[in-house]
């Protein structure tokens, strides 16, 4: 493993950072009883927040795919296992947009931190680079502690 330091490569650091603007912006915007402009309500809002959580648990998904594809040939365990984990996060959101309010929200943050921490594993099993697994953690923390942000405080 690289040295856990060295600095986040500049291109995918700016768009996670970016990945997280809808999350905090509309949790936060949730949690304090704001309606942003481009949104007609709460229920709308949290709408966009739920199906932009599933959007992005499904594309952290195709992520596994891809490094299962990389790793090895079908039949091996490793890869077969990463095989089986991408495509549970989708399911998991798919699962959490039918659930009531704020279960959902719940799901969705759950699903968020686990997945992070998951692909903070590839780190250490060398599989992707040490800078991509520390972003994800950062990234999935910062995501799920604002979909709960939303489920606990939001209306």
């Amino acid at each position: 493993m690289s040295d856990s330091s060295a600095p986040f490569p500049k291109v995918p650091l700016l768009l996670g950072l970016g990945g997280l603007v809808p999350f905090v912006g509309l949790s936060l915007s949730l949690a304090l009883g704001l309606t942003l402009p481009l949104f007609e309500d709460f229920d709308s809002m949290r709408v966009a927040l739920v199906g932009y959580g599933v959007a992005i648990l499904s594309f952290l998904g195709g992520v596994r795919w891809g490094l299962a594809i990389k790793e090895g040939e079908a039949g091996d365990g490793k890869a077969d296992r990463d095989y089986v984990i991408s495509v549970i996060p989708p399911l998991v959101g798919w699962y959490a947009w039918f659930q009531p309010s704020p279960a959902d929200l719940w799901w969705l943050a759950a699903a968020h931190l686990l997945l992070g921490l998951l692909d903070y594993g590839l780190a250490c099993r060398i599989v992707v680079p040490e800078w991509y697994g520390r972003l994800r953690l950062i990234l999935a923390g910062a995501a799920a502690l604002s979909l709960i942000a939303a489920a606990a405080l939001g209306r």
